[in-house]
């Protein structure tokens, strides 16, 4: 189905439920469905095979881990784990399973669910870019890089029935973090094997009907483009807690009928706001509009691959001729801030190296000494962006300022989400747009990403030096001064190399009806299902 087709079907589903006298928004704080625009059709909901924030936000009501996060502070709290020890030296977790975590067929969760899953999550066969997540378990990376092939070396041991025990290389002061994203999530042995093999990619285990997963919804109906629908799963630990009946999250790409849908109480919640409309809401309806601070940045990937590309110099000159004051003033509505490193600065009091900036002249002398003065000679140069307005506009601009103040000629090229992430995936690409949003508050969840063959360094940049630094020597360091030295060492490689073009840091910016309760903003923009519920307008 083409996105026209999606959106028209969407404009038609809003047309019927208004005529239909009761809205969604009114209809669904009745009955307890929250109504939740999700910014794209999702690719998948497997946790092991997923990477994008559509498809973890419904995970993240699919499933849960060892422990959870508070809403507010982010800190970890109990979650199919009801208590653990650390050991002195920080390397050994010892984690216990609550007796009644149950999935949502009613069988119980054991410890030997979360190896088995670990397990699955390592297969190289299974192309997880999150594997890296499990890597600070004693030898995960080995495992899952085909070094050691003998599941029983890595720091994962059964104890009993719903006793856990992990053992890490080194301390590793984010850990507890790690357990709550979707990487670590457990998932149904049977199920999975009753469709298939453990390393096939999107099976038939997903879908409704006979998708089995542990938190506190399940999955009831999946209507491509259209909708996914949750039910509150009865099964769950802690059901008797859970205020929502339901959740449909919603694929609206375009931000400009998601604001109209919003507006016409067919959303709760919408997953962004087309820019021209935040002036808007923030003069006439400021208690529906959300604008905070967000750790995640908005970056430009590069094939270093390609001709004309696989020069580093050409890398900074690119980076160097944005002016990203200009791009949010003119182009972002002034709600983001620029970015001239990967890392936001202040993550976990950490402030990356800069290293470049505005600076067309030295870009174009960079371009001349790499032997395309002027821009002439220099292979065509395509950007890659998945459906979003906000996109659009963004790749509009850089494509001026280059052809401003380069000389270079730039097309564009829009891929709906999942045809897109194929092309990055595949390298088939020469620039894309991309984003990346912590996964924990540490300037880790930042970096780690671009090791050699990382699940998610889709720019074939490779540094023997910038991975011995992220895989082993940052991770044996003890201290904050010297993990944030090593740190600001292997950014430095980072952007002196240029694999990636540092564009903005985030800010969220969307719409919530007032009858959601619940949902608190935090740096990660992260929603506890578990947690939210609507209520009447007095």
């Amino acid at each position: 189905m083409t996105v026209f087709r999606a959106l028209l079907v969407i404009t038609l589903s809003v047309m019927t439920a208004c005529s239909g006298g009761e809205r969604r928004v009114e209809q669904g704080t009745r009955d307890g469905i929250l109504h939740f625009g999700n910014g794209t059709e999702p690719q998948g909901v497997d946790p092991h095979t997923t990477t994008g924030v559509p498809e973890h936000h419904i995970e993240q009501a699919l499933f849960e881990g060892l422990v959870g996060k508070d809403p507010e502070t982010l800190a970890p709290v109990p979650g199919v784990a009801d208590r653990w020890e650390i050991s002195a030296d920080g390397r050994v977790y010892r984690f216990h399973l609550r007796e009644n975590a149950r999935w949502s067929n009613g069988e119980a969760i054991t410890a030997e669910d979360f190896r088995w899953s670990w397990w699955r999550g390592l297969q190289p066969a299974l192309g997880n870019e999150y594997a890296y997540m499990l890597y600070p378990i004693r030898n995960a990376e080995a495992y899952a890089t085909g070094k050691l092939t003998d599941f029983s070396q890595v720091g994962v041991r059964v104890i009993d029935l719903h006793t856990l025990e992990i053992e890490l290389t080194a301390p590793t002061p984010y850990f507890m973090q790690l357990l709550d994203h979707e990487s670590m999530f457990p998932v149904p042995r049977k199920v999975i094997e009753k469709f298939g093999t453990p390393v096939d990619r999107f099976s038939q285990w997903t879908r409704p009907g006979n998708m089995v997963s542990n938190g506190p919804f399940r999955l009831t109906e999946w209507k491509l483009y259209k909708y996914v629908r949750l039910e509150k799963n009865p099964y769950y630990w802690d059901a008797a807690n859970v205020k929502l009946n339901g959740i449909v999250f919603y694929p609206t790409e375009n931000t400009i009928t998601e604001e109209r849908l919003f507006r016409s109480q067919q959303l709760h919640v919408t997953s962004s706001i087309p820019l021209d409309k935040i002036p808007v809401y923030r003069t006439s309806r400021s208690d529906e509009l959300r604008v905070d601070p967000y750790l995640g940045s908005y970056y430009y990937m590069i094939n270093v691959k390609r001709p004309g590309l696989n020069d580093a110099r050409v890398r900074r000159a690119l980076a160097m001729a944005i002016d990203r004051d200009s791009l949010i003033k003119n182009v972002l509505d002034g709600v983001n801030f620029p970015a001239y490193s990967m890392t936001p600065p202040g993550t976990a009091g950490y402030q990356p190296p800069i290293l470049f900036k505005f600076d067309p002249e030295g870009a174009r002398k960079l371009l001349a000494d790499a032997g395309y003065p002027g821009g002439k000679g220099l292979p065509k140069i395509e950007i890659l962006y998945n459906t979003n307005e906000a996109h659009r506009k963004i790749a509009v601009a850089l494509q001026q300022m280059w052809k401003t103040n380069l000389n270079i000629d730039v097309t564009m090229l829009n891929q709906e989400w999942k045809v897109y992430l194929d092309s990055r995936n595949s390298l088939d690409y020469s620039v894309a747009r991309a984003a990346w949003i912590g996964d924990y508050v540490d300037p880790d969840t930042f970096l780690n990403m671009w090791i050699t063959g990382g699940g998610n360094n889709d720019t074939g940049w490779s540094s023997a030096e910038y991975d011995d630094l992220i895989l082993h020597k940052i991770p044996a360091m003890h201290t904050q001064e010297e993990r944030f030295a090593g740190f600001t060492r292997a950014e430095t490689i980072l952007m002196q190399e240029m694999p990636i073009i540092p564009i903005y840091i985030y800010s969220t910016k969307y719409l919530i009806h007032p009858s959601v309760k619940g949902m608190p903003t935090n740096l990660l923009d992260y929603y506890a299902f578990k947690h939210i519920h609507l209520e009447p307008e007095t």
